[in-house]
């Protein structure tokens, strides 16, 4: 690809047609406003008020920066940095110190948002006692404010020994990632009046188990609407319509930075596309010894 220099035109840009979602004033300063930062009671009254919440993943330093500095209420580091950033088809490979490692990047910029960091697969499901290990052990060494694990009324007593603890959890319904064989891969989940009532009582059983928020993945939008309407904490969609009271994307579909994106997510920009263009353009100056220029250099 062409370089951008004074003699030749800029390369294309690959933001042409993004629509944007900023105003020129900065963005919107979120739920809690005025307060340093975000922590479980503001998610609580969000909810009371109507107030939408922002939840987005990330798995490194300086994506949480910019994540949390645009104003995003919530910050997952999620599981899912599996088959984002190290390169596995699911999440099941994802260990607890692939989990610690990022969930220590992400707390150490992250400055207002609430902080969550999943469990991955293996290290709850044993029972209370594995469970609560596993949360003492990321809360301990990350900084995060809290943990999410995945299962309704299965995991009920997990999420009570970790909440007796004094760990804020944040549960996971619908289409559960770490299922994901017994569900037969990526899959609408509460379809049906019984599969719905089951959600319904699984959800219930997440709430009375201790959880303060959960996550509600690939749901009809009327049953992710009355899992809300009925709960009195806080339910995140991601694929479950707009009737629930907040939104988490996983960041690089937010961001477009594949090729490939899920339908229930927008695509806000296309970093790929940025980013390629960048190294096609660094790759490019390189080779023709445009850098680097004078001012990249030192001078004796």
């Amino acid at each position: 690809m062409a370089t951008t220099s004074q003699n030749s035109p800029a390369p294309s840009d690959p933001t042409s047609g993004v629509r944007s979602v900023t105003s020129s004033g900065g963005a919107p300063a979120g739920i809690a406003a005025g307060a340093r930062r975000v922590r479980v009671h503001h998610l609580r009254q969000a909810k009371e008020r109507g107030e939408k919440i922002t939840m987005l993943t990330a798995y490194d330093a300086p994506t949480a920066a910019v994540i949390d500095a645009a104003g995003i209420d919530t910050i997952l580091v999620g599981d899912s940095i599996g088959n984002t950033m190290l390169g596995h088809a699911t999440t099941l490979p994802v260990t607890l110190d692939d989990m610690v490692r990022a969930g220590r990047a992400v707390a150490s910029v992250t400055q207002r948002a609430f902080g969550g960091a999943g469990l991955p697969f293996g290290t709850y499901e044993a029972g209370p006692e594995q469970a609560l290990a596993s949360a003492v052990r990321v809360m301990k060494e990350t900084g995060a404010s809290a943990v999410k694990l995945e299962g309704g009324r299965r995991s009920a007593a997990q999420i009570q020994a970790i909440s007796a603890a004094g760990i804020p959890v944040v549960g996971h319904l619908g289409y559960t990632p770490q299922a994901e064989n017994s569900l037969g891969g990526p899959r609408v989940q509460g379809r049906g009046d019984d599969a719905a009532e089951e959600l319904s009582q699984d959800a219930l059983a997440v709430q009375e188990a201790g959880a303060v928020a959960v996550v509600l993945e690939m749901l009809p939008v009327e049953v992710a609407a009355r899992i809300t309407e009925f709960l009195q904490i806080p339910t995140i969609g991601i694929g479950a319509g707009p009737d629930v009271d907040g939104q988490v994307l996983v960041w690089t579909d937010m961001a477009g930075m594949t090729d490939w994106s899920p339908r229930f997510a927008r695509r806000y920009a296309e970093l790929g596309r940025v980013l390629g263009q960048a190294v096609a353009d660094f790759a490019a100056e390189v080779r023709t010894g445009a850098f680097p220029a004078a001012e990249h250099s030192f001078q004796q």
